[in-house]
């Protein structure tokens, strides 16, 4: 690959504008329900899985059940999308009121 061609993806890259919002990680048997904030929605739950199957995750509760009921009996969601501007900016803020904002909406929710 030249030199031009990685300028441009690198490029492309850093002015991404990935999909930030409120998730949720589901388990089907209990019902249980955890939400968390995610920079990217699109990989966020990949990082969830991650730590759960090598049993590192840091919410017990999630990996508890996740032990007993296994990948399969859970499900990923997006539950509110945050909207901004400039991909550069920290939107660590704003993903926190909006997860405060859903937390109020769905009661018996956990935190991922």
């Amino acid at each position: 690959m030249d030199m031009k061609r990685k300028k441009e993806l690198l490029n492309e890259w850093k002015n991404r504008h990935p999909e930030m919002g409120v998730i949720s990680i589901s388990c089907k048997p209990t019902g249980n329900l955890f939400l968390g904030i995610s920079k990217d929605t699109r990989t966020g739950y990949n990082s969830h899985r991650f730590q759960l199957s090598v049993n590192l995750h840091p919410n017990k509760k999630l990996q508890e059940l996740w032990d007993k009921y296994g990948e399969q009996e859970f499900e990923y969601s997006v539950v509110e999308v945050l909207e901004y501007e400039n991909p550069q900016d920290d939107q660590t803020d704003s993903l926190l009121e909006l997860l405060e904002c859903c937390l109020i909406e769905m009661p018996g929710a956990g935190r991922i």
